[in-house]
């Protein structure tokens, strides 16, 4: 199971990117864009993903992913129990949901 403690050093190890604590809920953020939120529980990650693209990954993996709640449905977003993910795959949900944030040059810098 992926740890809070590995989301934080993937997600801050990023360009541009820190952390928020915001409703007793841990999120970070590039300027004012979060790209991963984690529920208060600790057991969800909720990450920036192309909105067009969502219906196909769900349907790929529904014991892992799922749609936000119906109020966040209008943003570029999917959730993900942290318990049907390893390491790896956490890194690269993290890391291309802090590119769909940053500028081509910055997200450049990381491989």
């Amino acid at each position: 199971m992926v740890t809070v403690e590995q989301i934080r050093a993937v997600a801050l190890s990023l360009p541009r990117a820190y952390e928020a604590l915001v409703r007793d809920r841990i999120k970070f953020r590039v300027g004012q864009i979060v790209f991963v939120a984690l529920s208060r529980d600790e057991t969800i990650m909720g990450f920036g993903f192309p909105k067009e693209e969502r219906d196909a990954l769900i349907a790929s993996a529904p014991e892992k992913f799922h749609l936000p709640g119906k109020s966040d449905l209008r943003y570029h977003w999917v959730q993900v129990w942290l318990s049907e993910i390893d390491e790896q795959e956490m890194r690269e949900l993290v890391t291309e949901a802090w590119r769909m944030c940053v500028p081509k040059k910055v997200s450049a810098q990381v491989p």
